[in-house]
């Protein structure tokens, strides 16, 4: 593993990186009775009906865990606040009081797909080839790995220890069996090795479900793998796993540049009008080549039918939730988004900013204006109601994954990884070969920096590959745009947007006040970005583990309703915040801290 520094090491509380080992036994997780198994025990999958109805059979369970991923990575944040309307369970996830009945605290759910993968991969037959000597189910394979490692991760950093068990159980005497436990750096480095080897192989074919492409269900396996080494803290291996999923995105040495979907003034100066390409990002859920989402979970298309996601109506005001939505805005989220300057570049070259004190999510960066739109006593059918809309939330699936989220991410393994300027350039201009060449391999010059920095390559033409915009002639096509961009113009111009630097600091010190302060920059981007989408708190959790820092989590979570209001919020999360096992789920002592 590469690293550069002492800051770029993981650090986790000791609770988490306990040296015994843990055993637990998983009679509760794994209920006979139940349809928590889908096939016989002597069942042997060796035909493609066979292996199909068991991936749909998967499929099936992760439905499940759709909208549980997105309101406890959401509720437990600092982006959104709960209104009076909330049921109880939801309202005692923001406030850090889940009980053992609590409808979102059920581990079961989680092995409920881990065993169905479990009892996939030990039954279906890896080796049967068809007759042009192809492997017939790898595919597949490769895709039950990816649901179990994506699972087991979700698990394990919400209840912070888990039961690990890569056996099927289908009998009431393994199921009384006791079984090792792992914290989440364990857990993610065994399972790295795992899905590793299956990194390249394609999405399974099964064509439409519905009317859904079944390749919008799979989890791509370098996107995983980023992920699982991101929170082992193996940050060089992490961006090298994000870099492949993006340039492997469409196939082997595909472009998948970040695009330019934003939220902009179309007359800056006047500040009249505002232009919105971005909200589509979030709401088309069709394949191809530009798409920005990648991965979701699918819901059912009515309430009747079990797995219906109620996500629309704790975001959404309608006459399902009585226009009373759950969820709103955090005051902390709205100072962050105002408080950033919008920068504008004029065809006479001139730099220019919007003004602060614009009204209505106006000022600042634009996302939120965009995903969130409100009005205070409209009438409705006779009766004044308050309405929201949250657009991120108009469709009956759960999403999951989204190019942006893989630049985004990308950005954090390379910043800890000691790259902390490579970070920058994703945030603020976007990447190509030239924009490394000029402004990131300058920074770092010794053969092992420079040896690591050649691994990535995001090659352009003129007409393809990664254009990033050249404000000097704007006529020009360009294909990529920094991420902050998206709602606060031109970041790559912006005098207020610089890469941090202390040149009175020594070598060492100086890249370590770097990265501290560009880390502050990609989790404020994750809030502009991804606000509404269930990855805040994990965004926080990582990062205040990964620095040994509990108030980075605790002081952000008791700011959600601003700074006047830390005591309000402090009063009612009665767990102390600073106490990282209050961090993670329970459940009747039988799986957590």
């Amino acid at each position: 593993m590469h690293n550069k520094n002492m800051k770029a090491k993981y650090i986790l509380s000791g609770v988490l990186v306990a040296a015994s080992t843990v055993f637990s036994s998983c009679s509760d997780f794994f209920d006979q009775d139940s349809d928590h198994v889908t096939f016989t025990d002597n069942m042997h999958l060796d035909s493609p009906a066979d292996t199909i109805y068991s991936l749909t059979g998967i499929m099936a369970k992760m439905q499940a865990l759709g909208d549980r991923t997105i309101l406890l990575g959401e509720a437990r944040g600092d982006l959104v606040d709960v209104t009076n309307a909330a049921g109880s369970d939801l309202r005692d996830i923001a406030q850090f009081n889940v009980g053992d009945d609590n409808i979102y605290n059920s581990p079961r759910d989680y092995y409920a797909v881990i065993n169905n993968c479990n009892l996939y991969i030990s039954k279906v037959d890896t080796a049967l080839k068809n007759n042009r000597n192809q492997n017939i189910f790898l595919k597949e394979y490769a895709a039950v790995k990816a649901y179990r490692a994506w699972t087991y991760l979700q698990l394990a950093i919400n209840y912070g220890r888990v039961p690990f068990v890569t056996e099927p159980i289908v009998t009431k005497a393994q199921s009384d069996a006791t079984y090792e436990t792992k914290d989440i750096r364990d857990l993610c480095n065994w399972l790295v090795k795992d899905i590793a080897p299956l990194a390249n192989e394609e999405y399974p074919g099964l064509g439409m479900l519905g009317v859904t492409n079944s390749r919008m269900l799979y989890f791509p396996i370098y996107a995983v793998m980023g992920d699982l080494n991101l929170w082992a803290g193996n940050y060089a291996d992490a961006a090298v796993a994000y870099y492949n999923a993006i340039t492997t995105a469409n196939g082997a040495n595909s472009f998948f540049p970040t695009g330019t979907s934003s939220v902009a003034w179309m007359d800056a100066g006047s500040w009249n009008g505002i232009g919105d390409s971005w909200t589509s990002d979030f709401t088309n859920e069709r394949f191809s080549s530009s798409r920005e989402l990648l991965t979701m979970i699918a819901g059912d298309s009515i309430p009747s039918q079990g797995n219906y996601s109620q996500l629309r109506n704790i975001f959404n005001s309608d006459e399902e939730n009585n226009f009373e939505v759950s969820l709103v805005p955090s005051q902390a989220l709205q100072d962050l988004s105002a408080a950033q300057k919008y920068c504008s570049v004029t065809s006479d070259g001139d730099t220019i900013y919007a003004p602060s004190n614009l009204n209505d999510q106006y000022a600042g960066d634009l996302r939120l204006y965009s995903a969130w739109s409100k009005l205070s006593n409209f009438t409705y059918r006779g009766r004044q109601i308050n309405y929201q809309s949250i657009r991120k939330y108009t469709t009956r699936n759960v999403h999951i994954y989204r190019r942006t989220m893989l630049y985004l991410r990308l950005a954090e393994a390379l910043n800890r990884a000691g790259y902390p300027r490579f970070a920058y350039q994703i945030l603020s201009s976007g990447v190509n070969n030239k924009v490394i060449a000029d402004k990131v391999l300058p920074y770092y010059q010794t053969a092992v920096d420079s040896a690591f920095i050649n691994l990535f390559s995001f090659p352009s033409t003129s007409t393809t590959g990664y254009i990033v915009a050249d404000l000097t002639n704007q006529s020009q096509y360009y294909n990529t745009i920094g991420i902050h961009s998206r709602g606060s113009g031109w970041s790559q111009a912006n005098k207020y947007y610089q890469m941090p630097d202390d040149t009175t600091l020594n070598a060492t010190d100086r890249l370590n006040y770097q990265i501290d302060r560009v880390e502050k920059m990609i989790v404020d981007e994750g809030a502009l970005e991804f606000a509404f989408e269930g990855t805040r708190y994990y965004d926080l959790l990582r990062v205040a583990l990964r620095r040994n820092d509990p108030a980075f989590l605790a002081d952000r979570i008791y700011n959600r309703r601003g700074s006047a209001h830390v005591d309000e919020m402090k009063s009612e999360i009665k767990k102390d915040l600073m106490n990282t096992n209050n961090w993670f789920l329970n459940w009747n002592g039988k799986i957590g801290l």
